[in-house]
C-alpha cells in the first residue's frame, strides 16, 4: 500500500540501526533472527502514522515503535513454544532452529528490551508510555491464556470469544495508534478516540482471519483453508453456528470436532456446510461489518486533518478487504 511505504521505510530504516551482535550470541542472535524475518510491520507503522496525524515529526515515535514490534516478535517467540509451530513467515521457528530453552530466554530478553525503548522519552512521556504499555501486554497475555483454556472447554460463549481476540489481537493494534498520538501530545479525548478506532478495527481483522480460515481462497490467503476446523478451534464461526443451527447440525457438529482423522477433508467441507445452513457464516459477515463501520465512525470524531482521515480510512479499508 503506497502510503505506508514512507512509514515504513522510515521504520525499516531505524531498526537496521539498532545492534543486535552482542554477546552472549546464544542469547541474541535468535532474537536478531525473529526481527529481521519479515512481515508488514504494521503496528510500528500505525505508531508512525498516529504520531504524524497529531502534529508529530514520525521520527520522534520510533522508539515507541521499535518497542511494540520488539513486544509482538517476542509474544511470537513464545506462541510458537506454545502451539509447537515449526515455520514462521515460511522459516523454522526459533525453538526449532535452536531449542525451546533458547526460545524461553531470547523471548524474554526482548520483553525487557521492549521496555527499554522507552528510556528514550523524558519523564513526563515515559510513564505514561509505559503504563499503556504495561496495560496492554499484560492483555495479550491474559488473551493467550484464554485461546488455552478454550481448547479444553465445551461451553464457550462468543462474548467471551470476542474478549479473548480482543485482548489477543486487538489491543496492540489500538497501544500502537494511541502511543503515537501520546507522542504528539494529543487530548485525552482524540487518545482514547483513535485506540478505539484500532480495537474495533483489530477484531474486525481477527473476525475476517476466522472467516478467512474457512472460506478463503488459498491462493490468496496464505494458508491452508481449513486449517482452525482440523485444529478444532472455537472461532466465532463455530460458536455462531452452534447458536443458531437446529438441534441435530449442532449435535453433528460437536461430533465433527470431536474428530481428528488423518485426512480431514471431509471433517472440513462438512463443518463448512453447516457454518453456511446454519447463517453462521452469514452473522460472522455482519459482525466483520459491524466492527469495521463502528471502527470508521470513531474515525470521524478525531480531530486531525481531513488529509489524515483519508489515509487512515484508506489503510482500514485495504487490512479488510483481503480476498474472500
Amino acid at each position: 500500500m503506497k502510503i505506508l511505504a514512507p512509514y515504513q521505510e522510515a521504520f525499516l530504516a531505524y531498526l537496521a540501526s539498532q545492534d543486535f551482535a552482542k554477546e552472549p550470541q546464544g542469547l541474541y542472535a535468535p532474537i536478531e533472527y525473529i526481527i529481521h524475518l519479515g512481515g508488514k510491520r504494521l503496528r510500528p507503522i500505525l505508531v508512525l502514522m498516529a504520531a504524524e496525524a497529531f502534529g508529530a515529526h514520525a521520527k520522534k515515535a520510533l522508539p515507541a515503535a521499535m518497542a511494540i514490534e520488539t513486544f509482538h516478535n517476542f509474544s511470537l517467540i513464545h506462541d510458537d513454544i506454545m502451539d509447537d509451530a515449526p515455520l514462521r513467515r515460511g522459516k523454522e521457528t526459533v525453538h526449532e532452529k535452536w531449542d525451546v530453552n533458547t526460545g524461553i530466554l531470547s523471548g524474554d530478553a526482548m520483553l525487557i528490551q521492549a521496555y527499554r525503548y522507552f528510556e528514550n522519552y523524558d519523564v513526563q512521556l515515559f510513564k505514561p508510555l509505559l503504563q499503556l504499555f504495561s496495560k496492554t501486554a499484560q492483555e495479550v497475555c491474559e488473551g493467550q491464556q484464554y485461546d488455552v483454556d478454550f481448547e479444553e472447554r465445551d461451553n464457550v460463549s462468543i462474548a467471551e470469544y470476542l474478549h479473548m481476540i480482543e485482548n489477543k489481537t486487538a489491543v496492540l493494534v489500538a497501544a500502537a495508534l494511541q502511543m503515537g498520538s501520546m507522542i504528539a501530545d494529543a487530548d485525552n479525548k482524540n487518545q482514547q478516540l483513535i485506540y478505539q478506532f484500532g480495537l474495533d478495527l483489530g477484531i474486525a481483522f481477527q473476525l475476517q482471519d476466522d472467516y478467512l480460515d474457512a472460506f478463503g481462497n488459498p491462493e490468496t490467503f496464505g494458508k491452508k483453508v481449513g486449517g482452525d476446523i482440523a485444529e478444532n478451534k472455537k472461532t466465532f464461526l463455530y460458536l455462531k453456528a452452534l447458536e443458531l443451527a437446529k438441534p441435530d447440525e449442532a449435535g453433528q457438529l460437536r461430533h465433527l470436532y470431536s474428530l481428528h482423522p488423518d485426512d480431514d477433508t471431509a471433517k472440513i467441507e462438512n463443518t463448512k456446510q453447516i457454518f453456511v445452513e446454519s447463517g453462521a457464516a452469514k452473522a460472522s459477515l455482519e459482525a466483520i461489518e459491524q466492527y469495521t463501520t463502528s471502527a470508521f465512525k470513531n474515525l470521524e470524531k478525531i480531530e486531525i486533518s481531513a488529509d489524515f482521515k483519508k489515509i487512515f480510512t484508506e489503510f482500514g479499508n485495504w487490512l479488510m478487504k483481503r480476498k474472500l
